[in-house]
């Protein structure tokens, strides 16, 4: 399974995706599961990655968060969470996001439950 951060240079969110990134792979019961971080630094790479903001998730290419009317490009990206809008998701979209993304590469067996309380967000 391929995991990637895709920031923009300089992008003020990437520290705090990746520490989200690591603590939600650690919370799931991949501790020992890598990620790359990668930088989308012109909007043709954007293009060819399908890039729609910094940062991106990314599992096997897929972006955890897609949404099919945005177009690609090196903006900043926002979030829409419990809260509001944010600069990133929130933990509880994050597990959902991960866990949705092993399940649809037949890996959920492996994956402990997550909270029932999670459920309550979007």
């Amino acid at each position: 399974m391929n995991i990637e951060l895709l920031v923009v240079p300089d992008c003020p969110h990437a520290e705090p995706a990746a520490k989200l990134f690591r603590q939600v792979l650690l919370s799931i019961g991949l501790d020992g599961a890598a990620f790359t971080t990668r930088v989308i630094s012109d909007t043709r790479e954007a293009e060819a990655e399908g890039f729609t903001g910094s940062p991106s998730f990314m599992v096997d290419g897929r972006d955890l968060f897609a949404e099919p009317s945005r177009s690609p490009g090196t903006a900043c990206r926002v979030y829409r969470t419990p809260n509001g809008l944010a600069g990133l998701p929130g933990l509880y979209q994050m597990r959902r996001a991960l866990l949705g993304a092993f399940a649809s590469n037949d890996q959920l067996d492996r994956m402990p439950a997550y909270p029932r309380e999670a459920e309550r967000f979007p």
